[in-house]
């Protein structure tokens, strides 16, 4: 076997593979000795088939096979060898044809294109500075989550008027253009919540009323548009085109949500019993778990404008032409030239940073191995009980659902993922310089929506 490389540009090469007879005669014979003891043939005793019968039969078939695998061999050695790195997977090379006869085989000569892995150069990039941004834990957002909290163990109790965050139950009846009810209508009974309802006047008239009142509104006032307001009339989504933008609304109840008193009882019920003994400490508690919370996604903000920084300043030259051939021809189904490049901004893109992710991995000596993994997911399926605060099951039961989890090829993906994010994040942290930002919670989520910068 011999491979010889021909460069047809800095970025993608032809690799020549020539094979002869020495390099698949002795395979292409076991391997018809292998089929002889195991046919079965009219005529023949099972394994005593004349072995010039199975050579008719499958002799072609086992030759294209084993000289396929000869090439595949001589490919892999020749990257090793020459610790050549490439991108996708050698393809044939569309203006060279296969040299050599299956029928008469001798020597063959084969030629593939393949595409070659960039250099990659990122230490003056990671050199820069980059915002942690911290959302300010003030007394305010404190307060706020105290009040979450509270509401969450509240109870819901008759009111006698609307107020900004109660539960309104209403009678929705459709209406003519004139305010009289439109015949075979809809009629429909439902809930809103005074906290989600955004238009500033239909909030106003909302509040102050009381059962029994009647107003007329526009459903999509009241509601969240779409789906909601389908929901809300009884209706699907599709069929709001057909329905007037008039309802008569009457209020049939009313309930105000009665926060739960601050007191060790509720204490216990939130972090346990004892734990937490007055509001001050309520209070420290709640600082220490959104700081905690916000850290993560402050890491995950801080990996964003890396990333996003990485992609914009980090000159990679692709082999763009040979990319496309070679999705199209690793594709299950069938797709044109013209639908690869429709979406080839957002596939280079991709492939850019995992060749960026691959670099910093490679050389810093990161690895993913299945044992953390396996940890990995664990935890992941602890936070997932306590969301629900549920108790997480013993260790060995928590591990066999870890494996299950880790068994189901999307699943495991998505964990390995995440868990090469996570380290990352930690190379970031300790690698690039990072200036504290801090911001309101409503500044956080704008930027984190990414509508700030």
């Amino acid at each position: 076997m011999n491979v010889v490389r021909e460069d047809l540009n800095a970025t993608s090469a032809i690799l020549r593979v020539s094979i002869a007879p020495l390099d698949y005669e002795t395979q292409v014979s076991n391997a018809l000795e292998k089929t002889r003891k195991q046919a079965k043939n009219p005529g023949f005793r099972p394994g005593h088939v004349p072995l010039a019968l199975i050579k008719k039969q499958y002799g072609k078939g086992i030759l294209i096979e084993e000289v396929n695998k000869a090439v595949s061999n001589a490919l892999t050695t020749f990257f090793t060898n020459n610790k050549v790195e490439i991108l996708g997977n050698p393809i044939p090379y569309e203006k060279e044809e296969v040299k050599g006869d299956f029928n008469n085989p001798s020597d063959f000569e084969f030629a593939f294109e393949i595409g070659l892995a960039p250099t990659i150069k990122i230490d003056s990039i990671l050199k820069e500075s980059f915002n942690y941004i911290k959302v300010n834990v003030d007394a305010k957002l404190i307060d706020q989550q105290v009040d979450d909290l509270r509401r969450r163990y509240g109870k819901l109790v008759a009111s006698d008027a609307v107020g900004s965050t109660d539960m309104v139950m209403a009678q929705f009846t459709e209406l003519n253009a004139d305010g009289s009810v439109k015949e075979q209508g809809v009629i429909h009974s439902s809930t809103i919540s005074m906290e989600f309802v955004e238009n500033a006047k239909a909030k106003k008239e909302l509040t102050g009323k009381k059962v029994g009142d009647t107003l007329t509104v526009n459903p999509a006032d009241v509601s969240k548009g779409g789906k909601d307001t389908a929901a809300m009339l009884g209706l699907k989504e599709e069929e709001l085109t057909s329905i007037s933008d008039k309802f008569e609304m009457k209020i049939t109840e009313i309930r105000h949500m009665e926060l739960a008193d601050l007191n060790q009882e509720l204490f216990d019920k939130l972090f346990g019993e004892g734990i937490v003994t007055s509001e001050k400490d309520l209070k420290d508690r709640v600082k220490e778990d959104l700081d905690k919370m916000f850290s993560q996604d402050s890491d995950r903000l801080l990996t964003r404008e890396v990333y996003e920084h990485l992609i914009e300043k980090t000159s990679i030259d692709l082999p763009s032409d040979f990319l496309k051939r070679w999705i199209q021809a690793s594709n299950e189904k069938k797709i044109s030239i013209e639908e690869i490049e429709a979406q080839f901004d957002g596939y280079e893109k991709s492939m850019k940073w995992q060749l960026i992710q691959g670099h910093i991995f490679k050389a810093n000596d990161i690895k993913v191995d299945q044992k953390e993994a396996l940890e990995f997911t664990k935890m992941l399926l602890v936070n997932q009980y306590a969301q629900y605060g549920i108790p997480a099951p013993e260790d060995k039961e928590l591990t066999t659902s870890a494996i299950q989890v880790l068994t189901n090829k999307e699943e495991s993906a998505r964990v390995y993922d995440m868990l090469a994010e996570t380290k990352l994040t930690e190379y970031f942290k300790t690698t690039v310089k990072m200036s504290d930002k801090l911001v309101s919670y409503e500044e956080f989520m704008e930027i984190a929506n990414g509508k700030n910068n």
